[in-house]
């Protein structure tokens, strides 16, 4: 294999496959970057098994070959000749020359054979959606994933396809996110579980354009296709839990606020209820205002927030986090929170009628 590159071209494709490299793992090849020289071609891929991608870069080609280098040190190696144009020769002792201006090093690589192929994802089962609405429904409901292993389908996203629309579902057993994006197009309509994991590390190859990303669905992985990228991931087995029960359709309490004004507060009042460890705050919502309170023992803040509210007087405690975390991928100027009890959830909405997100968050019982 012979090949000369563009080294920022190489460097951008080495940074994007490298996030499917395998840490601590027992088979040493996985923590590889495969690189196939073909015709004016230079793939590069890495995988975990789980998780795979695959990125191509325009090369001039003298010798076609392949080789699988080492993963970590080839990445940390590419991002210091960014700026260089570089030549890449595979030597009879399978050391890769690396060659740089007036400069060359070698790396001792592995053995090709030994490194797994791609899982191949049937490609009759697709949707086609803009970067920029994958971006968005996967930042705005990722955070909501369970983190622990109790319950390992909670580890996932459920991704719910009709011909016009994915509705993504995210929960982890005090807060639900559920986001719903428009497709350009979709022969899907079924449910598909996607690990976190997979779905944070698409997201970052994403830009914010209107270019179409295909994504192809099978039993057993999902494969996100860009063009010149494609990611592969395994989905996850079993039955998602039953969402639409737990989201209450009639409310008793409902108010409009402006989401900064209750972001501030909330940063804050959970900057004093993080010293007693439990990110405590309490909503007393009556006569279209919000008293919202924090308590420790340093001290307790009380923040009045004007609100446009309808319905009952509640008086209800939250965990501050999962407030602010839910606001934060929003750009909306207002959101209504509507609320039935102190013991029921609640749900965030946005307040000009959109049916982009909706957010449910558990209360915490206060004695």
């Amino acid at each position: 294999m012979q090949i000369i590159c563009d080294g920022l071209d190489l460097s951008d494709a080495v940074l994007k496959v490298s996030k499917a490299v395998a840490n601590k793992t027992t088979n040493p090849i996985l923590e590889g970057i495969k690189l196939v020289a073909e015709e004016d071609t230079l793939t590069l891929s890495a995988t975990d098994t789980e998780l795979s991608i695959e990125k191509k870069i325009k090369a001039e080609v003298k010798v076609e070959g392949e080789t699988v280098v080492p993963g970590k040190f080839f990445t940390e190696f590419m991002k210091k000749l960014s700026n260089e144009k570089i030549e890449l020769e595979l030597n009879e002792k399978n050391q890769l020359k690396i060659k740089y201006m007036d400069s060359e090093s070698f790396i001792q690589c592995f053995v090709t054979n030994e490194y797994p192929s791609f899982n191949i994802v049937d490609s009759k089962n697709f949707f086609e959606i803009t970067n920029s609405n994958l971006k968005n429904l996967i930042n705005k409901s990722i955070f909501s994933v369970a983190v622990d292993d109790s319950r390992p389908i909670l580890k996932g996203t459920l991704l719910e396809v009709n011909s016009k629309q994915v509705k993504a579902v995210a929960l982890d057993g005090y807060r639900l996110a559920m986001v719903t994006q428009p497709l350009k197009n979709s022969n899907i309509n079924g449910g598909v579980i996607v690990p976190a994991r997979s779905l944070a590390e698409i997201a970052k190859l994403l830009d914010d354009s209107d270019e179409t990303v295909t994504i192809y669905v099978d039993a057993k992985y999902i494969m996100v296709d860009t063009g010149d990228t494609k990611i592969i991931s395994r989905v996850l087995e079993g039955e998602f839990l039953n969402y639409k029960q737990i989201i209450a359709t009639e409310f008793t309490t409902e108010a409009v606020i402006n989401k900064e004004q209750l972001t501030n507060a909330l940063e804050r009042a959970s900057l004093l209820s993080k010293v007693g460890q439990n990110n405590l705050v309490k909503f007393d919502i009556k006569e279209n205002t919000l008293v919202l309170t924090s308590n420790s023992e340093i001290g307790n803040i009380k923040e009045n927030i004007n609100i446009s509210s309808t319905g009952k007087d509640i008086f209800i405690a939250f965990n501050a986090r999962y407030f602010m975390e839910a606001f934060r991928t929003t750009t909306d100027e207002f959101v209504k929170v509507k609320f039935n009890s102190p013991s029921n959830p609640c749900v965030v909405v946005p307040a000009n009628g959109a049916e982009e997100y909706l957010y449910l968050i558990l209360p915490v019982r206060i004695l």
